[in-house]
């Protein structure tokens, strides 16, 4: 039985990880989750898996989740902060790591995790958007296992050949005979939108995905196309690919999660329902395959695929994004810096739909020729790029 240690486990992934593991009690147990403010989520986990120790990392959701724990004589040890994360994290007590927090705050913890030889199921992408030549490095070093989890990285690790699944970071696509890995992606909610309209786009218009079921923020990327320009430079460190060996394709029914393209003329597509249990499912059995929970692709109901270019005029953040790849390790960790920023201050009301691109595009151009060579420098950048986004926000 693999013990599974879950990073965000109160997040979307993390609760369709829970529910996999519960689907599995034979193959998986809960040695520890993480979690920030949702304080009502863990104790439900808690209540039902018992792991030897939780996380929180909001200190009012801590002191209430403490005190839920000692009322109901709980075994489970809830501990406070970040410190204590990458803790957890560097534990040598589990066999397998979930990293399913959402943006730079899960890099650490991930990072820890790389440094200790463990298995990571990884579906925190700012870890390799930010760091992936450290990243990649230190599991090398370290020998630590990478297994992909976002759907499209899961679907080309599926078409890939044995050989390369297992040296994922340090891939030789060229010598496995591939030409092309090929991204798909939806087009979101505004793919049939008029460009000139954008600007007039709403936080619950932009968090309403056509296909999948996701938390806010990744929704609003996922509208941009940034999320898919973010997995662009993830799928470049993941599978050691040359950035004009990535294409990006449009698909709006989500069927086709990624593709394969092999010099032959042969192409590797995975198909399935739009669902994260599946990539989840996969991740955490492999090289076997356990239940999932997802149900069988219909035919007949999905009967017509259809594929478009993306229209960098209304995608422009993945035009940036894909850019910044071929540009240099600052620029993307300074793209994915502004975009957070400039999400959540459109969430929050305070920018347009189409201020997210502008706030990106204008701090990436003071990165593009910074050198970051370090973990630290990495996060200097983080640090800077957010501080510019911030003063790009007072200037709208």
């Amino acid at each position: 039985m693999k013990k599974i240690a879950i990073l965000g486990a109160t997040g979307s992934i993390g609760r369709s990880t829970i529910d996999v593991i519960k689907r599995n009690p034979e193959e998986y147990s809960l040695y520890a989750a993480t979690g920030n403010k949702n304080y009502s989520v863990m104790a439900g986990i808690i209540r039902e898996f018992s792991p030897q120790v939780v996380v929180m990392t909001d200190r009012s959701a801590y002191e209430k989740l403490k005190e839920i724990v000692q009322t109901e004589h709980r075994s489970t040890e809830v501990l406070f902060g970040t410190e204590n994360l990458n803790a957890v994290a560097a534990s040598e007590e589990y066999d397998g790591l979930m990293s399913a927090i959402v943006g730079a705050a899960g890099l650490r913890p991930t990072l820890s995790a790389i440094t200790q030889g463990k298995t990571v199921y990884l579906a925190n992408k700012e870890s390799l958007v930010m760091s992936g030549h450290i990243f990649i490095d230190a599991a090398r070093r370290f020998k630590a296992r990478i297994i992909p989890v976002d759907s499209e990285h899961s679907a080309i690790f599926q078409c890939l050949p044995e050989q390369e699944q297992e040296r994922i970071g340090r891939c030789d696509l060229k010598s496995a005979g591939i030409k092309n890995i090929i991204l798909t992606g939806s087009g979101g909610p505004f793919r049939n939108r008029d460009v000139a309209t954008l600007d007039k786009v709403t936080p619950a218009e932009a968090v309403s995905h056509p296909n999948w079921s996701m938390g806010q923020k990744i929704s609003v990327d996922s509208a941009t196309m940034m999320n898919k320009g973010l997995e662009f430079i993830e799928a470049k460190w993941l599978f050691n690919a040359d950035p004009k060996d990535i294409k990006v394709v449009v698909h709006p029914e989500s069927v086709i999660h990624s593709m394969v393209q092999y010099i032959d003329g042969t192409v590797m597509a995975q198909m399935g329902r739009p669902d994260m249990r599946t990539p989840i499912a996969r991740a955490m059995g492999y090289p076997k395959r356990t239940v999932s929970g997802v149900g069988e692709l219909d035919f007949f109901v999905n009967s017509s695929l259809t594929f478009q270019q993306p229209d960098y005029q209304k995608y422009p953040c993945l035009k940036l994004a894909i850019d910044a790849c071929a540009t240099s390790q600052a620029m993307t960790t300074a793209v994915n810096a502004a975009n957070e920023v400039a999400v959540y201050a459109f969430l929050d009301n305070k920018i347009k739909y189409t201020d997210i691109y502008k706030v990106c595009a204008k701090v990436a151009g003071n990165f593009a020729a910074v050198n970051a060579p370090d973990l630290e420098s990495i996060l200097n950048v983080d640090t800077l790029a957010r501080s510019y986004a911030y003063n790009e926000l007072a200037l709208l």
